[in-house]
């Protein structure tokens, strides 16, 4: 928070997490959400998705706004304009990629292979196995990008790495995979980001080239663009939020974040049921 009498530099880049902060729970976008985007926009302030969906999975929800915007998608490892154009792009090396495969063998039912590729090919599972409810759902969602094949096979038949080793699961084995990869070796070759809804009982952990993050990937677009730190608001609510907040000049956390946000002292927003994120541009930016 500014001390009295300090006044914050005026906001020329708003950078906003998908999932649980621009969507609601039910993962619509609240009519006042888009309402204040469009008026941040219209008063010249560049609006950026920063999100761990991949791409092609964020581009819907990128549609909904009446303007072009750009994505810093996949946790900072890609950056690419709503019309398709592409900024930057971070594989995982093979080698860590095949690492964290054989380390995780025994929690294979929720491992994905994701690539930065068009169409079918995108995920890579060896099958359905135990998935939850929630992840039936994704992958009904992304159905045509899926493709079934045994992982080891597709890291040695693709022309290029992936782009991150991602799994996705309840809470609980979750933790387990996080605790194992970080334990390892492997821990200094790749950033390990982490999203978690403990009262959907999910969690996703994605596993992405070292030094990616939504802080890295903002940090790059922000520099691009010749915009400062201290010029940039950011609005998010989960752990794979932290260093883009860190980033920001000013940081804001959703009503709805996990503990380990709202404790560091940032603004606080309302819920994003209640259309929080509409409350922060408002309150803040507007």
């Amino acid at each position: 928070m500014l001390e009295s009498g300090l006044t914050r530099p005026r906001i020329r880049l708003l950078a906003i997490d998908i999932d649980g902060t621009l969507l609601d729970t039910k993962a619509e976008l609240p009519p006042r959400n888009r309402a204040a985007l469009e008026a941040a926009h219209h008063a010249g302030v560049e609006v950026v998705l920063v999100t761990g969906r991949r791409f092609a999975f964020a581009l819907p929800v990128a549609r909904l706004l009446p303007f072009e915007v750009i994505l810093v998608a996949s946790n900072g490892a890609v950056i690419k304009s709503s019309g398709g154009e592409t900024y930057y792009r971070r594989l995982l090396p093979l080698e860590v990629a095949s690492g964290a495969l054989e380390l995780t063998r025994q929690w294979r039912d929720y491992t994905v292979l994701a690539y930065d590729v068009d169409g079918p090919g995108q995920l890579v599972l060896e099958g359905i196995g135990t998935r939850t409810p929630g992840f039936q759902a994704w992958l009904e969602s992304n159905r045509q990008f899926v493709v079934y094949a045994p992982l080891e096979e597709a890291l040695r038949s693709r022309p290029e790495p992936p782009l991150q080793v991602m799994y996705s699961g309840p809470v609980a084995p979750l933790r387990e995979v996080e605790g194992a990869l970080l334990a390892s070796p492997l821990a200094s070759g790749f950033q390990l980001m982490k999203t978690e809804y403990e009262w959907r009982d999910l969690s996703i952990v994605d596993i992405i080239d070292r030094g990616c993050s939504k802080g890295d990937g903002l940090r790059r677009w922000a520099e691009r663009r010749g915009i400062r730190r201290q010029e940039v608001m950011a609005v998010g609510d989960n752990f794979n939020d932290r260093e883009m907040l860190e980033f920001a000049g000013l940081p804001v956390v959703m009503g709805n974040a996990v503990g380990d946000l709202l404790s560091n002292g940032w603004e606080v927003t309302g819920h994003c049921d209640q259309a929080g994120l509409a409350e922060a541009i408002e309150r803040w930016l507007l």
